[in-house]
């Protein structure tokens, strides 16, 4: 099965937990049975020619449903107040079963800074 990445974009405030849920489909909207399947997701930050330079956070990873293709994916509080820059990279990769890899989501986490510690 080859995925094209979706692209989507967030603000996230430093010093707050930051979850999201993921549903996992194919090309004809229906959700991938994630029996056997690894999900991972990392924030980093990019080098001025696009490379990927240095990883700020995993997201935990909390298969919530795997019959029903959904994760739940989350940075801390504790996390999210190490994030220094204003743009952060982040992508949730998944390997299937036969250990093959896939950019399943991909995007920019704009980093605000809040007002309380």
């Amino acid at each position: 099965m080859a995925i094209i990445a979706a692209v989507k974009d967030f603000d996230v405030a430093r010093r707050n937990d930051f979850p999201l849920t993921l549903t996992f489909k194919d090309g004809n909207s229906d959700a991938i049975n994630l029996t056997g399947y690894t999900v991972d997701a990392e924030v980093y930050s990019i080098t001025s020619d696009g490379f990927r330079d240095t990883k700020y956070a995993d997201w935990s990873i909390t298969y919530t449903n795997r019959s029903g293709g959904i994760v739940d994916i989350t940075l801390t509080d504790t996390q999210t107040a190490a994030f220094n820059k204003h743009e952060l990279k982040y992508d949730v990769q998944l390997t299937q079963p036969d250990g093959q890899k896939f950019q399943y989501l991909r995007g920019t986490l704009y980093i605000n800074e809040g007002y309380s510690e």
